[in-house]
């Protein structure tokens, strides 16, 4: 197991996590119907959680303290939503743009599993994983019902 790649893996998490919590925060500041505000900010606070949680394994792992932020892509990704909500995109605008950040989470989410993770970090990823499927599940039914 490659400690290096460890923290690698660890490190795309946590910038998933942060581009996930800023996403749902912006999503909430835009949505229309009061359960939508409120699953966006449960589940922006939720992912501001499990950043701070592979933050502490990342201390652990002898890496220091590093406040990923988020990535360029999701903040390209957020500046898009709020241009399109701007010219008059509704709910289910937003729901359709939260439900392509979250294929990524998804996806970065897989990628981690699938890697070689020290037992107690496959652990945290594992719990986090299956919450970001259940939530990308909930936000896609979400937009085909809108």
């Amino acid at each position: 197991m490659n400690q290096n790649n460890v923290i690698s893996v660890v490190e795309n998490l946590i910038e998933t996590c942060r581009d996930g919590e800023k996403g749902y925060k912006d999503a909430a500041s835009h949505a229309k119907r009061t359960d939508l505000k409120t699953f966006f900010t449960e589940q922006g606070t939720q992912r501001a959680r499990f950043a701070d949680e592979l933050q502490l394994e990342l201390s652990k792992l002898g890496k220091s303290e590093k406040k990923e932020s988020g990535t360029v892509g999701g903040a390209i990704h957020r500046a898009w939503v709020d241009a399109k909500v701007a010219v008059g995109g509704g709910d289910k605008t937003i729901l359709e743009s939260v439900e392509k950040g979250e294929d990524n989470a998804k996806e970065n989410y897989q990628k981690a599993l699938n890697g070689a993770l020290p037992v107690n970090v496959l652990g945290i990823v594992r719990r986090q994983a299956s919450s970001v499927m259940n939530a990308h599940d909930r936000v896609r039914d979400l937009r085909n019902a809108a």
